[in-house]
């Protein structure tokens, strides 16, 4: 019996080394696999660091444009603003030039057209057209500096 009983452990020590080594064997094709996948990961993560970087590059290149164009468009929009005071400026100066001509040419008028026995003309409806005429260009100037 004593013999048997030792075989038996014998045996059952044996199947213990199959099963180890089996569950090695197992253990091995899994450490492969995970070694496949950290190589891919590492891959992985160095084209997601050089995207990054790509895009880090990406953004302050924009950031010089936005800052570029902002400046650009700040120094047409004073440049307008300039255009517009001074086109309103010289619009001032024109009606009142036109209100002094209109003036005067309603004052010579009559004593002229008395002198050669014409009818006066209407001085009114040549204020009035006239001043219809500085509207008209005064929103057409709004309309452009806006």
């Amino acid at each position: 019996m004593n013999h048997s009983f030792g075989l038996v452990i014998e045996s059952l020590v044996a199947l213990l080394l199959l099963l180890t080594i089996g569950y090695c064997v197992t253990l091995n094709r899994q450490l492969r696999r995970l070694k496949a996948d950290e190589t891919t990961l590492k891959v992985t993560i160095s084209e997601l660091v050089a995207a990054t970087g790509l895009a880090e590059r990406a953004i302050a290149g924009l950031k010089v444009t936005v800052r570029d164009c902002d400046q650009g468009l700040g120094e047409r929009l004073r440049n307008a603003e300039r255009l517009t005071v001074e086109l309103e400026r010289q619009f001032g100066a024109g009606e009142n030039l036109f209100s002094r001509l209109s003036r005067i040419v309603s004052a010579s008028q009559p004593a002229q057209a008395e002198q050669d026995g014409i009818p006066a003309p209407d001085t009114k409806a040549i204020v009035a057209a006239a001043q219809a005429f500085a509207d008209r260009a005064r929103s057409r100037v709004s309309g452009r500096a806006a």
